[in-house]
């Protein structure tokens, strides 16, 4: 049961770092913070934003909720909720990621 927990724990970290590391090279390249939409006319950039949206989605959620809570003033319920929610995802991107990694590696 404890390593259980432990492994979900752990591709829920996967799958977080993999948002971050994703919007913060967005932001780099960008220079702008990523955001939910779809910006491109075309179907290459279509699918560039839904790609970030999907991957990037933990770490925009999480730095719009931090930001709402210190700037916006939103109360704490509203930042409990959204770590869920990125938390959940982080779980759900993170089992993508290792399995990725397992494929790379030969193991999967």
């Amino acid at each position: 049961m404890l390593f259980d927990l432990l492994l979900v724990g752990y591709i829920a970290c996967a799958g977080f770092v993999a948002a971050g590391v994703l919007g913060s090279l967005y932001q780099l390249i960008t220079r702008e913070p990523p955001r939910f939409g779809f910006a491109g006319e075309h179907l290459p950039g279509f699918l560039a934003g839904l790609f970030l949206c999907v991957f990037a989605g933990p770490f925009i959620i999480m730095r719009n909720a931090i930001r709402g809570r210190r700037i916006e003033k939103r109360p704490l319920g509203w930042l409990v909720a959204s770590s869920t929610i990125a938390g959940m995802w982080s779980m759900c991107s993170g089992i993508m990621v290792m399995n990725v990694a397992l494929i790379l590696v030969g193991m999967g």
